[in-house]
């Protein structure tokens, strides 16, 4: 598998955004937030009368990290978030600022040198997002990314969904853990990454192939269209391969989080050792 660079500012690639502040909700979300990046949690606003199990273990990691914690109505956390399914707790985080087009680049060629030194290297895997504009298949492909060791996540500024508060929540976590490399062209990144030594795979539903036929093992980037479009031309010129996922049924395509999770494990099948 893959890994990510366990001290990325070394790579130049994520810096602390000290002016912004995002909200994190959902339970899961929070909870993993104060027990992996607790530095970076400012405050966390818990649901008054919550005295549940899992309200009392955010309570005592959040005293634990030193954050401030607070206790408000119901009606406050409306406020903030709407009519969000909050669980009775928000979390205000310092996020992590994007990579850019360089810091990416940077933290690719620093991967695949540590691998090269390595038995058996597996190279660097990406995920690229052609255009996903849906927050919650965002998020979810974010949690198979980081659940299958994934270096960053790419995607477009424009035409894209942005990682907003509910795509945090739909990656319960894995915002946090996994970098998004915001780019402004992605067809350019694409290309760059080829020449940086990674193979290019798209996920294509008339592809020839089938995942399971190419070899996944080197550096890599997964491509994966947006909801019902797919792959732009432009994207997909630039794609090594096509490959598409087996199906037996009468629907044509799959879901871009459900599709996004089963090349990724795929990949993932094939490169560990054995």
């Amino acid at each position: 598998m893959s890994s990510r660079p366990s001290d990325p500012p070394r790579h130049g690639a994520a810096r602390v955004e000290p002016a912004r502040v995002e909200l994190v909700y959902g339970m899961h979300a929070v909870r993993a937030l104060l027990t992996r990046y607790p530095q970076r949690v400012q405050r966390v606003l818990l649901q008054r009368g919550r005295q549940d199990s899992r309200a009392q273990q955010i309570e005592q990691l959040a005293r634990a990290a030193g954050c401030t914690l607070e206790r408000i109505d119901a009606e406050r956390l409306v406020q903030r978030l709407g009519d969000a399914v909050h669980q009775g707790v928000v979390a205000e985080v310092q996020p992590l600022a994007a990579w850019d087009e360089d810091a990416l680049l940077a933290a690719v060629t620093a991967t695949a040198t540590a691998a090269t030194a390595a038995v058996a290297p597996p190279g660097p895997l990406l995920l690229a997002l052609d255009g996903v504009q849906d927050p919650h298949n965002l998020g979810a492909c974010l949690r198979t990314a980081d659940a299958c060791g994934v270096l960053a996540l790419v995607m477009p500024r424009d035409r894209a969904a942005p990682l907003s508060a509910t795509a945090r929540k739909a990656a319960a976590g894995a915002a946090e853990s996994t970098p998004v490399a915001v780019v402004t062209n992605l067809a350019r990144t694409l290309r760059l990454l080829k020449e940086a030594g990674l193979w290019i795979v798209g996920a294509e539903a008339q592809a020839e192939r089938e995942a399971r036929d190419v070899d996944l093992t080197g550096g890599l980037v997964l491509v994966v269209g947006a909801e019902g479009a797919g792959l732009r031309q432009l994207t997909r010129r630039h794609c090594d391969w096509l490959v598409r996922l087996p199906s037996l049924g009468a629907v044509e395509s799959l879901n871009v989080s459900v599709a996004s999770g089963m090349l990724l494990y795929e990949a993932l099948r094939q490169r560990r050792p054995g």
